[in-house]
């Protein structure tokens, strides 16, 4: 186990140093360079900006060093937590990117508590009986809701519980401080979106593990079905769902603009897509870092607990 986990651990370091490297190598070109001077020095364009400006503008940000000690230094300031700063918001990008994940991460754990139990309940409940009305019913349910993009979804739930009933906010902007009821349409919209692909994996696992022989024995043997499912089923059914969950991870951090921009929530996602129209590189870069981190992290987090869930991995491992 703990091999398994150092193993991890260095490989984490290994893709993060690469990933930093690739990141500021992708900003780093000429072409990233002259639009941020243009935008700190509010030019008119790039073709506007002289060579001469340029290169004092290069000088006074010691971007005219060789690649190598810039890189050097970039990495020095982000392991300090000094990520740069941003033109657009005119602010630290480290308190910036706190900011808006902390607003993300009130999105996504009330995204969790929801899709979580109603996934792994609807699968369960479809995988029991493979082939039943019941099993037809909650997976034509399961597909119908994936089917849906998020974009359809959130303006349908917003047609409907907003503008036609008036029972929710229909933007999530949070201007007048923190409002629960705001948070309503966009958790509604992701968990509708995310429970289904969860059901299906479950239910597709669980049917597997049903068919499997110490399953028929247990029940032959007249043990209670509650028993049987509880006790031999649920555990390795919950394997490859389990992934799925820890995958999650990473869908909700940079894979819900949509919804952030649609419902003004903000959050990492939008962050993420303002930064990328305005060409605000350090922002793109501190945000680029974190999703790389975020999805080495939950891999290291989805090992770890496929060794509680099967104890052949720990043992092989």
């Amino acid at each position: 186990m703990t091999r398994l986990i150092l193993q991890r651990l260095v490989q984490m370091a290994l893709i993060m140093v690469f990933a930093s490297f690739v990141i500021f190598a992708i900003f780093d070109t000429d072409e990233f360079k002259r639009k941020l001077a243009v935008a700190e020095l509010g030019g008119f364009g790039v073709a506007a900006l002289s060579e001469e400006a340029y290169a004092n503008w290069l000088a006074q940000k010691g971007l005219d060093v060789p690649f190598h000690e810039r890189y050097a230094q970039w990495v020095g300031d982000v392991l300090q937590g000094d990520f740069g700063h941003s033109f657009e918001k005119n602010r630290a990008v480290g308190p910036l990117l706190a900011e808006r994940l902390w607003n993300t991460a009130i999105l996504a754990f009330w995204v969790f508590a929801l899709m979580i139990p109603l996934g792994l309940l609807v699968g369960i409940l479809a995988g029991m009986n493979e082939g039943s009305p019941r099993d037809r019913a909650l997976s034509f349910v399961a597909v119908f809701t994936t089917s849906i993009p998020e974009i359809a979804t959130a303006i349908l739930l917003t047609v409907v519980f907003a503008l036609g009933l008036g029972w929710l906010p229909a933007k999530a902007a949070m201007i007048q401080g923190f409002d629960p009821w705001q948070l309503v349409l966009p958790v509604l919209t992701l968990v509708l979106y995310a429970f289904g692909y969860l059901a299906r994996m479950t239910r597709a696992s669980m049917a597997e593990v049903m068919t499997q022989p110490y399953i028929r024995t247990a029940i032959l043997k007249g043990l209670p079905y509650r028993r049987v499912i509880l006790g031999h089923a649920l555990r390795n059914a919950l394997i490859a769902p389990f992934t799925i969950i820890v995958l999650q991870l990473n869908w909700l951090l940079s894979g819900v603009v949509v919804v952030e921009v649609f419902f003004e929530y903000n959050g990492f996602g939008r962050l993420l897509l303002e930064a990328a129209l305005f060409g605000d590189v350090y922002v793109i870069q501190a945000a680029t870092l974190v999703a790389v981190a975020v999805a080495v992290t939950s891999q290291l987090v989805s090992d770890i607990g496929y060794t509680f869930l099967n104890p052949r991995i720990r043992f092989g491992a």
